[in-house]
């Protein structure tokens, strides 16, 4: 570890505590219909679609109503991928998807995953990267952030289960928030080096003499809502480690700092809505602790490296840099794989397969918190109030009084919501990771023996249930058990956990406001920050706590053995 490094550690987390609340402020005039500034363009599509953006829905309409997009966009993005052959801007003749890849690409990318298991570059042409993926990072993003809003105003409000319209906030997110930050981001990356056309690509000749074929594309605008929308899909197989997408230090930085923007804010835009502001920074506060940790661990873990290759000669004492971009380093390496996976954005820097033990510990551990540390857009919001909600609920338990929280009680319609959102998210994990451990199916996909192989599939199917998209790249995915299971995991993980929250949003928006008293639990200390964090450890440590044991815990101990597998 250097000084160097926790410099532009710290320097990060400056940027980010500076930017959430002109983020939060600019969040919350998008939905509270203050932003008015593209006020043609909304009515005119309010009005081609015929969306009344006045009508304040029940939370069962506005969970169908986000079920419904979200199935029909997923079912043209399949067929676009099983006709890309038919289709145009395809210079280079990309054939169909096959079906069980164009499955769990249209799922994955609906949800907000991006889960991966071709080649961009060699797979899509640039009418898929652009017409399917591209918009499905726009309206994925779109849709979470509006669910958080949706749980907020539940909270915030008595309305008799309306939470708000799914279409209005699905189309001011996209048109307010999503297309003009891109925009921007998109500007500043080009400014960097990153390449934006329709080339064809490039072939060049090396020192050694031969030829090499360098990919081109509409590459800036790809990876500016990938990493503003927390999706993660790049335009290349090598994501954001490659020089055509990340050249500079600056555009590595952009990349992160995006990617915590929204997330951050959301905590400030909460805070005024529900106005509980001290409240908010609470929640970002126990946000900020967990991603402390988290980077500590994962750069102490990098630069410490690998024991048997410093005792062998292989590699310096000097830090683990299997990997890792001499560019970037140990430090905005850890750095980056903490904040993809801290928030549900999947893009990476880095080979988190190629992390050592602890340090590839950290990004799984991330995922299996729920990706709540920040989060992904919305998803990490109201997956922080959810625990926030559990909290309150352990704390009245301990004081013998009916929990609260923010003036609404909770009781067991709220607390029945709040635990089906909990256990829904491990269940697949753990049923899945063990059915591919053991059936021949799943274990034509390894390639590592011993717990890392382990850690390959947990890895795998945490990332694709948490809506995260990363990879300990080691698994082949491209087997029809994977595509399958890996593609079902992105939809059990986004809608069967989304669904309980508006749920749970609706039944707040029934509850009648109480005033505070005496017993009531503070959620503005120092006190309900550290019993937050508390719960939220406890609820990983105590579901997956075996699992890790037995895949990184466990490499862990034998690397500092000297043991290889």
């Amino acid at each position: 570890m250097t000084a160097n490094g926790w410099v532009q550690i710290l320097v990060f987390a400056v940027a980010v505590l500076a930017i959430t609340k002109p983020a939060g402020l600019y969040i919350l005039r998008v939905y509270d219909g203050s932003m008015r500034w593209l006020a043609p363009v909304e009515r005119a599509i309010y009005r081609v679609c015929g969306i009344d953006p006045d009508e304040d829905q029940h939370w069962t309409r506005y969970a169908a109503g986000l079920l419904l997009f979200s199935a029909v966009s997923m079912l043209i993005t399949y067929v676009a991928l099983r006709l890309q052959n038919h289709l145009p801007l395809n210079p280079f003749a990309r054939g169909p998807v096959p079906d069980r890849q164009a499955f769990e690409t249209a799922a994955s990318f609906t949800t907000n995953t991006n889960w991966q298991s071709y080649v961009g570059e060699t797979t899509m042409s640039y009418f898929s990267q652009m017409t399917q993926l591209a918009f499905h990072n726009f309206a994925s993003a779109a849709v979470g952030v509006g669910a958080a809003v949706a749980l907020a105003r539940g909270i915030a409000r008595r309305s008799g289960g309306r939470i708000g319209n799914f279409w209005t906030d699905l189309v001011r997110g996209t048109l307010y928030l999503f297309l003009p930050g891109s925009f921007i981001l998109a500007l500043l990356f080009v400014q960097q080096g990153t390449i934006q056309n329709f080339a064809h690509y490039v072939t060049a000749h090396t020192v050694e003499g031969v030829q090499q074929v360098l990919a081109m594309g509409p590459v800036a605008s790809q990876s500016a809502i990938k990493q503003l929308g927390t999706n993660g899909g790049g335009f290349f197989n090598a994501n954001a480690a490659h020089p055509f997408e990340s050249p500079t230090p600056w555009t590595n930085f952009l990349s992160m700092f995006a990617i915590f923007v929204i997330p951050a804010g959301l905590t400030y835009t909460f805070g005024r809505m529900v106005k509980n502001q001290k409240h908010g920074w609470a929640l970002w506060a126990a946000m900020f602790v967990l991603f402390a940790a988290g980077v500590t661990t994962a750069y102490w873990a990098e630069a410490r490296g690998n024991p048997i290759h410093i005792a062998r000669g292989i590699a310096a004492a000097d830090g683990n840099m299997e990997g890792k971009e001499v560019r970037f380093g140990i430090a905005n390496s850890a750095l980056y794989a903490t904040v993809t996976t801290d928030a549900s954005c999947g893009a990476v820097n880095s080979l988190h397969d190629s992390f050592t033990p602890i340090g590839g510990l950290v990004p799984l551990v991330n995922i299996q918190l729920g990706e709540l540390i920040f989060g992904g857009v919305g998803s990490g919001l109201y997956g922080m109030i959810v625990m926030a909600i559990l909290t309150v609920f352990i704390a009245g338990l301990m004081v013998g009084r009916t929990p609260e929280y923010l003036g609404k009680k909770i009781q067991s319609r709220e607390v029945r919501m709040a635990m089906l959102y909990v256990l829904i998210f491990p269940a697949y994990i753990l049923i899945l990771t063990a059915a591919s451990a053991v059936l021949p199916a799943g274990l034509r996909g390894l390639n590592n023996a011993g717990p890392h192989g382990l850690s390959e599939i947990l890895y795998a199917f945490g990332s694709v249930t948490g809506n995260n998209g990363s990879a300990f790249a080691g698994l082949t995915g491209s087997t029809y058990w994977y595509n399958t299971t890996l593609g079902l995991g992105t939809l059990f993980g986004r809608f069967a956990m989304m669904v309980p929250m508006l749920a749970l949003a609706g039944f707040m928006a029934e509850r009648k406001a109480v005033a505070e008293s005496l017993g009531t639990f503070p959620v503005t200390t120092p006190l309900f920050v550290v019993l937050l964090i508390g719960v939220i450890l406890i609820v990983g440590a105590l579901t997956f706590f075996p699992a890790l044991s037995l895949g990184p815990i466990v490499e862990h101990l034998l690397m500092n053995a000297g043991r290889v597998f």
